[in-house]
């Protein structure tokens, strides 16, 4: 029976510390507008969602409409300060997602927005050196985790059986989607775990 030839990875929580509250605190210095109604602005609505599944379709307007959420005008650099900030990569998990690209193929995928893809060189480089252009965000599918159809799209985009693919991610439910979809399903829980199910499936 063939083995696994491609695994695709969640980013926040899984490569990736995700500090909300620092982005929250660096917002309301830079703003002088209450955290907390920073986050219900910019976080609390639809926009988020819809702009993770394609809606604004460019960097450039999803920045303008964050803009006009935060009630402060922010440039390219500055957000993407900020969402470097928030993020702390983990070392031991990049070390085994580049330990996997010798015997099988690797993906990012995301739920995020097309800011996000554009800035990944700046706020995630870790990553990025590791997928390059296969660090995708849910948007450029015009579909969210848990859709099953993304899981298969993504296979799809590089020619690979959902059963002989791989889908790690912190939450249970995206878990669930991909294996929905066909795919082989690993719920994150720490780097000892993640590094048991690789060895398990001969991919380290």
């Amino acid at each position: 029976m063939p083995g696994v030839a491609f695994v695709v990875f969640d980013m926040d929580e899984v490569l990736y510390d995700y500090r909300h509250q620092t982005r929250l605190d660096l917002l309301e210095q830079l703003t002088g507008r209450p955290a907390a109604e920073i986050d219900a602005a910019v976080w609390g609505g639809p926009h988020e969602e819809a702009a993770e599944a394609g809606q604004p379709g460019t960097a450039e307007a999803y920045l303008a409409q964050y803009g006009q959420l935060l009630g402060y005008p922010i440039d390219f650099d500055t957000w993407c300060d900020v969402r470097r900030r928030m993020m702390r990569p983990r070392p031991d998990v990049l070390s085994l997602v580049k330990r996997i690209t010798a015997k099988a193929d690797t993906a990012l995928l995301t739920n995020n927005g097309m800011m996000l893809k554009a800035a990944l060189p700046v706020c995630a480089p870790e990553a990025f050196e590791i997928f390059g252009s296969k660090a995708h965000v849910s948007a450029e599918f015009r579909l969210r985790k848990p859709d099953p159809r993304i899981y298969r799209a993504i296979c799809e985009k590089y020619g690979y059986e959902p059963g002989r693919c791989v889908f790690v991610d912190d939450k249970l439910e995206n878990v669930s989607g991909a294996e929905e979809a066909g795919l082989i399903g690993h719920h994150y829980s720490s780097c000892g775990a993640l590094e048991a199910f690789l060895l398990d499936h001969k991919l380290i």
